[in-house]
């Protein structure tokens, strides 16, 4: 009988649970379970329902028991820096905080009050943003939060759902080093970061990397569930990391783009870079599978059309793509990544205010808004991957674009235009491919990452977008730093 691996895959928009096997046609998925992942706004707070979760991924073991399908083991991936507060007697406090919640707002600058930002920088080298783990936690000490307070340990999301399924608490490689707590020359928790924030190394589950297992399915889930004694592995815990893990690159001369809500730019690297450059920015250091180093840097990403079809009835993709080829070539550009697009409540009149502030004709269709989004991303990606070539030991001759951004062949055929290097797409499923790889390695059915990519690079099918039109793409890249500058 084939080995057939569990991939819970989690998402800050939805989630879903994979089922992944090998045959001679190469690496098989198969969708078990597809759920949303909804904000919950309670009192001004955002928080996720991580019981909700953990029903979505019983539900979809159940299903697969109900196939008398063998698993062999079980990985979770989620988002990055968010986290549970357990209590001494073993039941989670409340309901965890969302990245996007406002609490954190100035946060960092709060914290760098009482330890320089170059310090913390130097540390972990990883990228300032408001929401990192170590500002919320920051941001919680200083609100006298209740749970915070009296927490046991502090278990971040993928970790927290592995100790709901096996009682064992973990804090994986990965997903930690999204935290800014994990020292990046080190690779384990810094404890003069967690003293700022009033915590230990005791605050945390035994520290693991991909890999590694966690437990087992308990007695009481392998009874709700009807399987057996299941072992859980501790995959690439955070998305990107698993996602990274599955590039089907034949060499590492290769950047990536992980592009779904976020977009993540990137390089692998054999260790980290922390330079003045890297630091002013912005650059981050997260911990990747095999002992890499994934240099990136986060770009707001499809986040910005997703939050403009809520107000339109959530019209599909191709409809609004075909709009959006249609309408005028760069008549109106953003910065993706300025602060008015965080969580606005009406993305689309955020994005109208700025063109207008900006002295640029204000989008009037949806087509134009699309275009807009979509070309100021591709040219975001072109400053970014400039950057990168500046600090890669590599040279970068590909840029491969994964995850659910690379269906979306407009977007794929801009970033080629803006980048003048080849882009490959390919696979959608970057990140469950990535979280089953681990699996399969950890099992012995795959040897080392360079013969994953491999296998994956024969299984999935790629797509090559070629640059066309530069040297109109260099004249909107021009105005397009004016612009944001």
């Amino acid at each position: 009988m084939k080995n057939s691996f569990f991939a819970v895959d989690l998402g800050a928009t939805s989630g879903r649970t994979i089922l992944g096997s090998f045959s001679d046609k190469g690496l098989e998925l198969e969708e078990i379970n597809r759920f949303p992942n909804q904000l919950i706004e309670v009192r001004g707070h955002y928080y996720w329902d991580i019981y909700a979760l953990y029903q979505s991924v019983i539900d979809g073991l159940k299903l697969v028991a109900k196939r008398n399908v063998s698993i062999t083991s079980i990985g979770i991936d989620t988002w990055g820096v968010d986290f549970v507060c357990v209590g001494k007697d073993g039941h989670l406090l409340r309901q965890p905080y969302a990245y996007r919640d406002p609490h954190t707002d100035g946060a960092p600058e709060a914290l760098f009050t009482r330890v320089p930002r170059s310090r913390v920088y130097s540390l972990t080298g990883i990228q300032v943003m408001n929401f990192n783990s170590l500002f919320q936690l920051d941001t919680l000490r200083g609100n006298s939060d209740s749970a915070l307070a009296v927490a046991d340990k502090i278990l971040f999301i993928p970790d927290a759902l592995s100790y709901m399924l096996t009682g064992e608490m973990v804090t994986e490689y990965t997903i930690a080093s999204t935290a800014q707590l994990v020292n990046a020359q080190t690779r384990k928790l810094e404890p003069e970061l967690l003293k700022v924030v009033g915590l230990t190394e005791e605050h945390f589950g035994r520290f693991v990397y991909p890999g590694e297992q966690v437990g087992v399915l308990t007695k009481e889930i392998q009874k709700l569930t009807g399987l057996g004694a299941i072992p859980v592995i501790a995959v690439a815990g955070h998305d990107t990391a698993s996602a990274v893990a599955a590039v089907p690159a034949l060499n590492r001369n290769f950047a990536y783009l992980s592009s779904g809500t976020w977009s993540l730019m990137g390089v692998e690297t054999d260790a980290p870079v922390i330079t003045e450059e890297t630091e002013r920015l912005n650059f981050t250091n997260e911990g990747g599978v095999a002992g890499t180093i994934r240099l990136l840097k986060n770009i707001c990403g499809m986040w910005l059309l997703e939050r403009c079809r809520t107000g339109w009835e959530n019209i599909s993709y191709p409809e609004l793509i075909a709009e959006a080829e249609k309408a005028e070539p760069f008549r109106s550009l953003i910065n993706p990544d300025d602060a008015c697009f965080a969580n606005p409540a009406d993305m689309q009149e955020a994005i109208c205010r700025y063109c207008a502030e900006t002295n640029q004709p204000v989008p009037e269709t949806r087509g134009q808004i699309v275009r807009c989004i979509f070309e100021s991303l591709a040219l975001r990606y072109r400053q970014v991957l400039d950057n990168l070539r500046n600090l890669s030991p590599m040279p970068i001759e590909t840029l491969h674009v994964i995850g659910g951004g690379s269906r979306n062949e407009l977007l794929n055929q801009f970033t080629a235009n803006a980048i003048g290097i080849p882009v490959i797409a390919g696979p959608s499923e970057a990140t469950a491919i990535g979280n089953v790889m681990i699996q399969a390695m950890t099992a012995g059915e795959a040897e080392d990452i360079k013969g994953m990519r491999q296998l994956i690079h024969n299984s999935i099918p790629l797509k090559t977008y070629k640059p066309q039109n530069s040297e109109n793409w260099d004249t909107a890249y021009i105005h397009f730093k004016h612009i944001i500058s």
